[in-house]
């Protein structure tokens, strides 16, 4: 199997499953905090394929910044896939959706508007940073 086909196997019960070389790394954590922990904590992730719940725009950057070599999202959001494409990162999905929706439902998760007209990977980064920590302050 290859380390794609390991980490969707290990998806099951978890948010985020990473592999390199038969190593898996899962986190059960929602949205794009995993990975916003991994970066910040300087796991290197370059080389590892993923696979995680849901894939939009904003995670698929992350992903390109960690240095994720192949991704496969349960649902994938158009601009996900348009990032990836770009960076010509291999990807699958089972469900392809215009958009990513908030956790409410009520409108577009707000780290896809925060990267939506964004496409440098370290620009993302940063303004990904900067919304979290807006968010976190609100509460």
């Amino acid at each position: 199997m290859t380390d794609l086909e390991i980490a969707k196997v290990a998806l099951a019960g978890h948010t985020i499953c990473l592999c390199k070389d038969g190593k898996t790394i899962s986190d059960d954590s929602k949205g794009i905090s995993p990975m916003i922990g991994f970066i910040s904590r300087g796991v290197d992730l370059n080389g590892f394929s993923v696979a995680d719940l849901i894939v939009g725009k904003a995670a698929a950057m992350l992903f390109i910044k960690a240095g994720i070599t192949a991704v496969h999202g349960n649902v994938m959001s158009v601009g996900g896939k348009d990032i990836l494409e770009q960076y010509k990162i291999p990807y699958s999905y089972d469900t392809l959706a215009d958009s990513i929706i908030n956790r409410q439902g009520t409108d577009i998760c707000p780290m896809e508007k925060t990267v939506a007209k964004i496409f440098d990977i370290d620009e993302a980064y940063e303004a990904i940073c900067a919304k979290l920590e807006q968010l976190r302050s609100n509460k």
